[in-house]
């Protein structure tokens, strides 16, 4: 089998299912017209990606802080991680540059409202409303509720991704824990997601 089933049962109920990209892990936090782009250490990564944060200025009100994967992304909308860091090492847009996409898949706050403590299912509901309309550079995680193990052997194996993120419908969002509400589901031989830390 090529699925690394020490982790988690597919079939398990309670939890959605996510794609895992390989990229820069971001918070992006919005609103009014600014956006600040943030690495996982705190790093400032606003001029690093600037096409990011013009798509971002464009959604009205907030303020808004939102978590998710920052991505080159090829013609199958697979993540090329040395792209990115290809990309990445000048710490600005060039001429030439790989166009950047923003993959969002948390909304941590919510018009100036923390809602890390809220349910992950009714932050993704929030996170949907927010992103209604279509913005360059941006694009939000889907998941599912079920089919996992389909979705696994249809996308996963065939695009040799790294593999699923499941996540506890329930789970509140804890910056900087490894929780067990968030469970890699990797693909047997899929390259390390240490390799990946930033």
């Amino acid at each position: 089998m090529l699925l690394d089933e020490r982790l988690l049962d597919l079939d398990d109920p309670g939890w959605i299912y996510e794609l895992k990209y390989d990229g820069y892990r971001m918070l992006a936090e919005f609103g009014n017209g600014t956006c600040q782009l943030k690495t996982r250490k705190g790093a400032d990564a606003t001029k690093w990606f600037p096409e990011i944060c013009k798509g971002l200025e464009e959604v009205p009100g907030g303020p808004y802080i939102v978590d998710g994967e920052v991505c080159v992304l090829d013609e199958y909308g697979r993540s090329d991680f040395d792209a990115l860091q290809d990309r990445a090492r000048r710490r600005r847009w060039y001429t030439g540059a790989r166009p950047v996409a923003y993959l969002i898949f948390d909304l941590l706050v919510d018009r100036g409202a923390d809602i890390t403590g809220r349910p992950l299912i009714k932050r993704k509901a929030a996170l949907d409303r927010l992103l209604k309309v279509p913005l360059p550079n941006l694009l939000e995680v889907g998941y599912v509720e079920e089919g996992a193990r389909r979705l696994f052997d249809e996308a996963v194996l065939p695009l040799k991704l790294e593999g699923l993120i499941a996540k506890r419908k329930t789970s509140i969002y804890q910056p900087g824990v490894r929780s067990s509400d968030w469970v890699k589901v990797k693909r047997k031989r899929a390259v390390p997601a240490e390799r990946f830390r930033r």
